[in-house]
C-alpha cells in the first residue's frame, strides 16, 4: 500500500522562512572577505588562461608571439593583469591565513603552532618571490 500524500487544506500553517537579501555577503567583514576570496579563483583561471595563450603563441612562432605581447601592452589587458594581481595576492594572503587551521600538522605528537605554520608558508612565498624576481632581472 502506498503512503498517503499529505493533505494541505487552506488553514495549513507555512513555514517561516525569513528572507535574506541577495547582499547578506555586505553585513559582516568576515563574509564580504570569504565572498571575495571565492571571486579570486576567477583572477587564477584568468591567469591560467593568459599561460595557455603564451604557450600557444610561443609554439606558433616568432610572428604570433610578437602579436601576443602586443596584445598584452594594451590598456584593457594590463588594467585586467593589475586586477588579476591584487586578486591573487588577496588569494595568497587568504589562504595561507587560513592554511594553519585547515591542515592540523602534528610533529612528534604535537600540534605544531599556526603562527610557525603560516610564517613558513609567508617565508616559501618569499623565497619563491626573490627567485622569480632573481631570474627575470637577473
Amino acid at each position: 500500500m502506498p503512503p498517503e500524500t499529505p493533505v494541505y487544506t487552506s488553514y495549513h500553517p507555512r513555514w517561516y522562512r525569513q528572507r535574506v537579501s541577495t547582499y547578506w555577503w555586505l553585513g559582516r567583514w568576515s563574509y564580504l572577505v570569504f565572498i571575495l576570496r571565492e571571486l579570486s579563483s576567477l583572477a587564477v583561471a584568468w591567469v591560467v588562461l593568459l599561460t595557455l595563450l603564451l604557450v600557444r603563441a610561443v609554439s606558433a612562432g616568432t610572428d604570433s608571439y610578437a602579436e601576443f605581447v602586443q596584445w598584452l601592452k594594451t590598456p584593457v589587458v594590463l588594467a585586467l593583469n593589475a586586477v588579476a594581481l591584487s586578486f591573487l595576492v588577496f588569494h595568497t594572503i587568504t589562504w595561507f591565513n587560513a592554511a594553519p587551521r585547515a591542515m592540523g600538522l602534528r610533529l612528534g605528537g604535537r600540534r605544531v603552532p599556526e603562527r610557525l605554520v603560516a610564517v613558513a608558508h609567508y617565508a616559501g612565498w618569499a623565497a619563491a618571490s626573490a627567485l622569480m624576481a632573481w631570474m627575470v632581472l637577473g
